[in-house]
């Protein structure tokens, strides 16, 4: 039995949890990001191991994927006659991944208000949904606390070539690509003057 004929397999199986088993109206990503098996080309391996992210926007979905992922990986190893005892292992690293940030609705809508009213109406802006990972999301996730949230992002190009993009259907380096430069001064006595003004907000003076 070839592990890494199996592990292929498997990756390619995958590819249907999203466009098969997910509502076209959810949003989910099941992407397998590393694939490790072999050590020499005329030797077939004795395993193959996977490393995969899985994101969506809700709880629900995001079980429905992890039991999929499982149930893809028992199915491929019975199609290739694995035997019992070799069955593909499938572990959740719990530590390590984030789940869906849920601003809390009428804290949003609150200190958006304020904010427009401190900047104008040019300098703050509704975003959609971004599939991003981001260990803020368990702020309000804390099963132990009444935590009101809201996940503020700073715009950090300069409007030069904000508007050069723009206008020529450009997209712009993300935060993760070496080639992201952000404009400092303006981002961070935004980010400053936003953060200083919702906290005075929140906490007033007795």
């Amino acid at each position: 039995k070839d592990p890494i004929v199996l592990a292929s397999r498997i990756v390619g199986a995958l590819q249907t949890l999203v466009s098969r088993e997910i509502s076209p109206l959810d949003s989910a990503v099941v992407t397998v990001g590393s694939f490790h098996a072999g050590a020499k080309h005329n030797i077939i391996s004795d395993e193959a191991r996977l490393q995969l992210t899985v994101r969506s926007y809700t709880d629900e979905v995001r079980e429905h994927l992890l039991g999929g992922i499982a149930r893809i990986a028992k199915g491929e190893a019975i199609a290739a006659d694995i035997p019992a005892d070799r069955m593909p292992v499938v572990s959740v690293q719990k530590d390590e991944y984030t789940p869906a940030t849920f601003n809390t609705v009428d804290f949003t809508e609150e200190m958006a208000a304020y904010l427009t009213t401190s900047f104008g109406t040019d300098r703050v802006v509704k975003m959609p949904p971004v599939m991003g990972g981001e260990d803020f999301s368990r702020y309000s996730r804390d099963e132990h606390k009444d935590v009101k949230s809201l996940i503020v992002w700073v715009g950090g190009v300069p409007q030069a070539e904000y508007d050069a993009a723009k206008k020529d259907g450009r997209t712009l380096p993300s935060l993760h690509s070496p080639f992201w430069a952000p404009d400092a001064p303006p981002v961070i006595s935004t980010a400053t003057e936003a953060l200083t003004a919702m906290a005075m907000k929140l906490m007033p003076k007795g």
